[in-house]
């Protein structure tokens, strides 16, 4: 018959209220300014949009790629494709072509 005093026990429940507030309040405070919060769930979705319109440049990026290698192949590429090419990376005319030359 060990039971323990009354101020013991008034104690032990003093501190598990004042433990279980200040769970309930850290808790509140991390469903409102936390990372994942109310108030980041404004920023998150500005991201996302972001990210989305990003997506949509990158993939006509690689539709345009797709396109220049389609024309590139070997087996049957695309004439004026392969003579633009040469003109501009190596500084190849045709016999037929007209330079004009333009001072800046």
């Amino acid at each position: 018959m060990n039971e323990p005093t009354p101020t013991v026990r008034l104690t032990r429940d003093k501190l598990t209220r004042r433990a279980s507030i200040g769970v309930l309040l850290t808790l509140g405070v991390l469903a409102l300014a936390g990372p994942s919060g109310v108030m980041a769930w404004a920023e998150n979705l500005s991201q996302l949009d972001q990210r989305r319109a990003q997506i949509v440049k990158l993939e006509a990026q690689r539709d345009e790629l797709r396109n220049r290698v389609g024309l590139l192949d070997p087996d049957h590429a695309d004439p004026d494709l392969v003579g633009e090419l040469l003109r501009k990376n190596l500084n190849v005319t045709h016999p037929d072509d007209v330079v004009i030359v333009l001072d800046h």
